[in-house]
């Protein structure tokens, strides 16, 4: 909520709603009782009012409850686990018209069925709990849900964009120069830009720029490469064009303060990403590459060297293009970590344009299927400094196949760890007719998995764990079945049952 007034208009409206329906009255029947108009009543249960003392006394002899009844901010038991949510910050942080939902209609909704929606929210708390759901899971889960609303494309965005690059004399494209974006920095938005040796702090050694608001002073990491600048410079202006106050201060993330720090450095991010690749280039080039006959990892190696000296810059803003402007909407794009001296996988990023449910990340340490383009990727980047390849993906167990494009590097930022990128195209008979080389024969097909520990495919050459969350699947499903073939037996009169006499009777 915005205030402590929003959260005691909030309260007293849930306990005026609730002494109402105790009663089964109708805001009719209500209104008929206090001499208040409906409409006035409607916004003090809707939290937009909070009726003077002289009505409070009208409603509390009218609904035979006390005046403290009503005007207690302590929530009674069915009402009680929505106290932290009210008094939080989460309608704030969570702007709920992001996604079409209006504040007092959810606030309605728990007034209806307090206890209903009180056991959901437990069931959620608990889910949380035990998969180590945090703030910053559920907040990034909530941004991930809110790119995938818009299949991750924002034209106002572009626009500014397109407008900015123009009132500069900007051509948006990869020969941006650092110092262009850096002059813009200094003289248009009155930056102070100097470079530092943050290893001598320690922990920061690893951090690549920290802006410090109350001087405009961006200090820059003195390791970074000049791509690396470029985007920092990009994102940084990104922040000022956009009007975005509320930021995160750290590159790379640390820490954040509220969901709108969160959204509003994807914002910043989204704005760099497409100053520094051209949408009409990467259309026009992208298109050229599709209708290839053969698939050739240097063909597409070469596509991103067009654009960026950066894959994973490359690859999400495919995210962006290939649905707005290509008509591909069923796509995925992962981003994967392999640590120095770790055999774990972790997928650092995940964005998800389509209905499909492989694969995603989990919080449960299970193991990603190694048959992934992007694991054996990052396997085989043993001498290499960067690799790319693909393959069609087929997911036996869910029934979908897709192209996977993976390109794998060490982390740019030399912390011992490498990366894999990649984008799965889902093949339906749209994508089919848009990509000349999916049935190319260097392109071969893998049955792969999400997880081994549900993963179906027998023998598995790479197998890190046994598929016991499929083996108890199937128990479950065997169970199902063999109950019902039980009743269905003694529907027809087939079955036996034991006599009295311990003999048994068909």
């Amino acid at each position: 909520m915005n205030s402590d007034s929003n959260f005691i208009k909030t309260v007293f409206g849930l306990k005026l709603k609730q002494q109402r329906q105790k009663k089964n009255w109708s805001l009719q029947d209500l209104a008929v009782k206090t001499g208040l108009s409906k409409s006035y009543l409607n916004e003090i249960e809707n939290g937009k009012k909070y009726p003077k003392h002289d009505k409070i006394i009208q409603l509390s002899e009218s609904l035979n409850c006390t005046f403290d009844d009503l005007v207690s901010t302590k929530l009674d038991k069915s009402l009680a686990p929505f106290n932290e949510i009210l008094q939080s910050d989460f309608f704030k942080e969570i702007p709920l018209d992001l996604f079409g939902i209006n504040k007092n209609n959810l606030i309605s909704i728990i007034s209806d069925a307090p206890k209903k929606v009180t056991a959901f929210i437990n069931a959620l708390i608990e889910i949380s709990q035990n998969y180590n759901l945090g703030k910053e899971r559920f907040y990034f889960a909530v941004l991930r849900s809110f790119q995938e609303l818009y299949d991750n494309y924002f034209p106002e965005i572009e626009d500014k964009i397109v407008q900015f690059a123009q009132e500069n004399l900007l051509e948006i494209s990869k020969n941006l120069q650092p110092d262009v974006l850096e002059k813009i920095l200094t003289e248009k938005f009155n930056y102070a830009i100097q470079s530092e040796d943050f290893e001598r702090y320690g922990t920061l050694d690893h951090l690549r720029s920290l802006f410090i608001p109350e001087k405009k002073l961006l200090l820059l990491n003195k390791k970074l490469e000049q791509d690396q600048k470029t985007f920092i410079f990009a994102k940084e202006i990104g922040f000022n064009v956009l009007e975005l106050k509320n930021r995160p201060n750290t590159y790379s993330w640390l820490d954040f303060g509220s969901f709108e720090e969160i959204l509003n450095n994807f914002y910043a991010s989204y704005f760099a990403g497409a100053l520094l690749i051209s949408k009409e280039k990467t259309v026009e080039k992208t298109s050229e590459f599709f209708l290839q006959n053969d698939w050739k990892p240097t063909n597409f190696e070469d596509l991103i060297k067009n654009f960026t000296h950066s894959p994973e810059t490359f690859y999400y803003r495919l995210t962006n293009i290939l649905s707005s402007e290509l008509g591909i909407k069923d796509l995925f794009y992962l981003c994967l970590v392999k640590k120095k001296n770790s055999d774990k996988i972790q997928i650092l990023k995940e964005l998800h344009l389509n209905h499909q449910q492989a694969p995603h990340a989990n919080a449960t340490n299970e193991h990603y299927c190694r048959r992934w383009i992007a694991i054996k990727n990052l396997y085989d980047l043993t001498e290499n400094e960067t690799l790319t390849d693909a393959q069609i993906s087929h997911y036996k167990d869910q029934g979908v196949s897709y192209l996977v494009i993976s390109t794998s590097q060490k982390n740019p930022f030399s912390d011992g760890s490498n990366r894999s990128y990649c984008l799965g195209i889902l093949l339906n008979s749209q994508t089919i007719k848009k990509i000349n080389f999916i049935k190319s024969e260097t392109l071969k097909t893998i049955n792969v998995g999400v997880t081994c520990e549900s993963c179906s495919i027998p023998d598995c050459e790479v197998r890190q764990s046994p598929p016991i969350r499929l083996e108890k699947e199937y128990f479950n499903s065997s169970m199902k079945n063999s109950i019902e073939k039980i009743r269905r037996d003694f529907r027809l009169g087939v079955g036996s049952w034991m006599m009295d006499d311990g003999s048994l009777m068909h």
